[in-house]
């Protein structure tokens, strides 16, 4: 019995061994595969880089606002109707400067300058009759005149003077257009191709040096004192002007008698990033009520930009264009559209702005 036991505690001890062995080599070969096996990268993924937006190259001299291509066009200065009949008027979203001064009666004009607008087969109008001050201004963008009708002066110095005018009475009336949807004379159109078209036909210069004006560096604050709204009178009791900031646009939006005044093109409300008014010297002419307004002597001066006022005066610059001055320096505009409005000087310039 003891020799028996002895064997079978040998074959015993033989198997542990033999299963001690196989559980030694199979444990070392999954450390081996633990330490072969590939590993997650503890390096974050690279995350691509957006390419910049390219900055614009060229910069549209009355408005400031940056452009694929360069604004060279010679400007046009179209007498825009603001009559109650003619409104709301067409093509007013696309002009880079309006200006806004009175004719006889005491009703204003609108003087449109188009000049960096790609819209050139959007309706214009409806277009009235010029008058030499009108001429003047156009006259200092170095622009075509766009227009119908003139008083006598205005003809003489059209006429006389070799002025670059496009007038649908006396010469250039194939590039007009009268709509059937309103009565005369408050429906008569043009649109910038044509008139570009009839500029070229009467060989008048395409290309003039451009003036421009001084703009702000993006992110430059503005001056002055808190002015969000504007009401500006002319001569009649019942014809009102008043601008609202929009602070979330940086606009002042326009209405004209408490109501919206909108371009009929597109529905926009009329607005402006910057508000010029300007005091001037006003005389009545005729019996009629034409109006003589001298736009060269300078005078007193309000520029509304970014919800502020500045208190200016304006002058007539080298270059001929109206240049707004405080301390002797040229003041910036914010780069957008710009109104002027004209008043007179009479009684007093402050009585016809009132702001706050």
């Amino acid at each position: 019995m003891g020799r028996r036991i002895r064997g079978m505690w040998l074959i015993s001890m033989v198997i542990l061994l033999v299963v001690l062995t196989a559980c030694s080599s199979g444990a070392g070969k999954n450390t081996e595969e633990a330490t072969t096996a590939p590993t997650a990268s503890s390096e974050p993924e690279a995350t691509p880089t957006a390419e910049p937006t390219p900055e614009l190259a060229f910069t549209a001299p009355l408005t400031g606002l940056k452009r694929e291509t360069e604004a060279a066009a010679r400007p046009v200065a179209v007498m825009i109707n603001n009559l109650k009949p003619a409104r709301p008027q067409s093509g007013l979203t696309n002009a880079d400067v309006v200006w806004e001064v009175l004719a006889e009666g005491g009703i204003t004009r609108l003087v449109a300058i188009f000049q960096s607008t790609d819209k050139g087969t959007d309706p214009i109008g409806p277009i009235r009759s010029i008058r030499p001050y009108l001429i003047d201004i156009g006259e200092s963008y170095g622009a075509i005149l766009a227009h119908s009708g003139a008083s006598n002066d205005a003809y003489d110095i059209l006429q006389h003077q070799d002025k670059p005018y496009l007038d649908e009475i006396s010469n250039a009336g194939s590039y007009f257009w009268r709509s059937k949807d309103r009565k005369a004379p408050h429906n008569l159109y043009s649109e910038l191709d044509k008139l570009r078209a009839g500029a070229d036909k009467k060989n008048y210069r395409s290309e003039v040096t451009v003036p421009a004006y001084p703009f702000a560096e993006e992110g430059a604050t503005a001056a002055g004192a808190a002015a969000t709204s504007i009401q500006i009178k002319f001569l009649l009791k019942d014809y009102k002007v008043s601008y609202e900031y929009d602070a979330a646009g940086g606009l002042y939006k326009r209405s004209i008698n408490d109501e919206p005044h909108t371009d009929l093109n597109n529905g926009e409300q009329l607005s402006a990033v910057n508000v010029a008014v300007l005091g001037a010297n006003h005389k009545t002419l005729d019996d009629a009520g034409r109006l003589s307004v001298d736009l060269h002597a300078g005078g007193p001066a309000l520029l509304f930009q970014r919800g502020k006022v500045i208190e200016c005066e304006w002058v007539r610059g080298n270059d001929n264009m109206v240049r707004l001055m405080k301390d002797g320096a040229e003041l910036p505009f914010i780069p957008g559209k710009t109104f002027f409005q004209v008043v007179p000087n009479t009684p007093t310039f402050a009585e016809h702005v009132i702001y706050g």
